[in-house]
């Protein structure tokens, strides 16, 4: 008697890229922003890019939107980019993954780096990538440290430094196999990379980033620069919000552990894989408490449901979210405490400079 077969599901192929046909120069850079309905922040967003512009024969500058129904933000273009900023219009609305895709089949450059119409490159994002770039063929991406910034452009936090000095992340798999390291405007992709691996994957709407990511990363070095170089803005009215509101952030980052294990080494996929359950719970779990904060029970009750669907051992989940009430109940308190902290720290530091005693 034989043992039963156990089949792994399969999933879709990514959307192929097609190999850009060029009979002309091309440029190094294709800065491609996708845009739909957030005029206040394109502006911003597309600023950061004019400022740093080498010049259309070292890079290709378009607005790719998706077909807005508020906001129309073509005139918004016109005004700061000219005839220097191509401006493409969707028939239709793809959606953002499809529009991502469609910026990536759109980008002329050797190397493409996809600005969402929230986010900031930051002074020296391109010369100081290109610097590392320029004479290196194995590299796959490049990314730098990024910081998040809030509606209002305050600085919240950066993310967490990878190495203390640039160069090609050893064993990065393992990392980026775990939880998602990367934020999108921080990172840039070569087009072969795209042309060979294929595109966003459309059936992670919320975590076809995360999977891209880690489907580069098992194939080719990715370069790290550790200067603080872009920011990724958190708002109200982002996408992002919208999928954690419905507990769907959660759900597709369970699918994309599932859908990248075969990315994996064998010997290493099932602990890896393992991790990653468990960090996702850890952010339902977090989805959670800043819900129940805001008082915002549905987006709460959402994540937590997800948080029980990650891991197989969920009791330890289950404790997590019990014990969710005494850590809201010492939340202002713990609050308090940091404030009291940092006066403290800058009263200290006002005697440190003053010279007083």
């Amino acid at each position: 008697m034989t043992g039963a077969v156990i089949l792994m599901p399969t999933y879709p192929a990514p959307p192929p890229i097609a190999p850009l046909i060029h009979t002309r120069p091309r440029p190094f850079w294709s800065v491609m922003i996708p845009s739909y309905n957030r005029n206040p922040y394109l502006e911003g967003t597309l600023a950061s890019v004019l400022e740093q512009d080498p010049g259309p024969e070292e890079m290709q500058i378009a607005v790719v939107d998706d077909a807005s129904t508020r906001d129309d933000p073509e005139p918004l273009v016109r005004r700061l980019g000219g005839d220097r900023v191509t401006f493409i219009r969707q028939p239709r609305n793809l959606g953002q993954f499809a529009n991502l895709n469609s910026c990536i089949q759109t980008a002329e450059g050797y190397w493409v780096h996809i600005l969402h119409s929230d986010d900031l490159a930051l002074p020296g994002f391109y010369a100081t990538l290109k610097g590392a770039l320029a004479s290196r063929d194995d590299i796959g991406a490049a990314y730098c440290r990024s910081g998040t910034i809030g509606e209002n452009g305050a600085w919240l936090r950066n993310s967490v430094s990878e190495s203390s000095t640039p160069g090609i992340l050893p064993g990065f798999l393992s990392r980026i196999a775990v939880t998602n390291r990367i934020q999108t405007p921080s990172i840039v992709v070569r087009r072969r990379v795209y042309e060979k691996l294929g595109g966003f994957r459309l059936d992670l709407p919320y975590a076809a980033d995360w999977e891209m990511w880690i489907r580069i990363a098992a194939h080719y070095p990715i370069w790290y620069e550790p200067a603080t170089l872009a920011a990724w803005r958190v708002h109200s009215e982002s996408w992002s919000a919208l999928n954690v509101r419905s507990g769907q952030n959660i759900a597709d980052l369970r699918r994309c552990v599932e859908v990248s294990r075969s990315l994996l080494p064998a010997a290493l996929a099932p602990a890896l894989s393992r991790k990653a359950k468990d960090q996702v719970a850890r952010v339902a779990v977090s989805g959670t408490f800043r819900a129940l904060l805001a008082r915002d029970l549905h987006t709460a009750f959402r994540q937590a449901r997800e948080a029980l669907r990650c891991d197989m051992s969920w009791r330890p989940v289950i404790r997590t979210l019990l014990f969710l009430p005494f850590r809201l109940v010492g939340e202002p308190l713990r609050r308090r405490r940091a404030a009291g902290r940092r006066q403290t720290a800058r009263e200290r530091g006002g005697i440190e400079r003053t010279g007083c005693q």
